[in-house]
């Protein structure tokens, strides 16, 4: 009667385990909203992942050209990141943003100091190192999106988060034929500009901007399991 008691003990223990996952922050890009996430969310529930697992916060302004990475954009990214990591069983989160998403999730887990706390971080169609048709700070830099706190090569901003430790594993997703990072040319120093510091690993694929973010759902899913 002993060992089958043991035996159950152990079962419900793996089974609890198993289920145990990281919640799951997905952050979108400027001037997007948390639908352009449907068919990760998607993919997310067809792994078993429950709808209170996946925070999915909206952020920005209509304003293409007035947000940036201060102020009331950080809000919601930051809540959501709070909300995931105080609600994960695991106690750990796993990210993953677009565009400007990506550099914005990554100032909001800098400045909470859970870099321990994030397991995975896919970056998707980022320009972590600046967009070249922003510019290169100060100069020529006319909009927020560009400016101090924007994405402008070499801005305050940027270089503030450069080479900081923010996850455990860090994926980029990338593309050369990226409309929006590639405008102006994709690399920053002879480094594509989506290629995130000391990242485990990028991937390329022959996508444009918005098609990195819907159509490589199920590699997004793989790289945080």
């Amino acid at each position: 009667m002993k060992i089958i008691q043991i035996l159950l003990l152990i079962m419900v223990t793996v089974t609890a385990s198993a289920a145990c996952r990281d919640a799951v922050v997905l952050v979108h890009g400027n001037g997007g909203s948390s639908s352009d996430w449907n068919n990760t969310y998607a993919e997310l529930l067809n792994r078993g992942y429950s709808g209170s697992e996946i925070y999915r916060p909206n952020w920005g302004s209509a304003c293409v050209a007035c947000n940036n990475h201060s102020g009331t954009e950080e809000v919601p990214v930051r809540n959501a990141i709070l909300d995931a990591y105080a609600s994960s069983c695991s106690g750990h989160v796993d990210v993953i943003g677009h565009s400007m998403g990506v550099s914005l999730a990554i100032k909001q887990i800098i400045a909470l100091g859970l870099e321990n706390d994030v397991n995975d971080f896919v970056g998707i169609a980022g320009a972590v190192r600046g967009l070249k048709s922003c510019g290169y700070y100060p100069y020529n830099v006319w909009t927020s999106t560009c400016g101090y706190w924007g994405l402008s090569v070499g801005s305050p901003f940027l270089n503030s988060i450069y080479n900081k430790s923010f996850a455990h594993q860090v994926y980029s997703i990338k593309s050369w034929n990226d409309q929006i990072v590639c405008y102006g040319g994709c690399t920053v120093g002879g480094i594509h500009s989506s290629s995130i510091w000391s990242e485990t690993a990028s991937y390329n694929y022959y996508l444009g901007h918005f098609g990195l973010q819907t159509d490589t759902a199920i590699k997004q899913v793989d790289l945080i399991q």
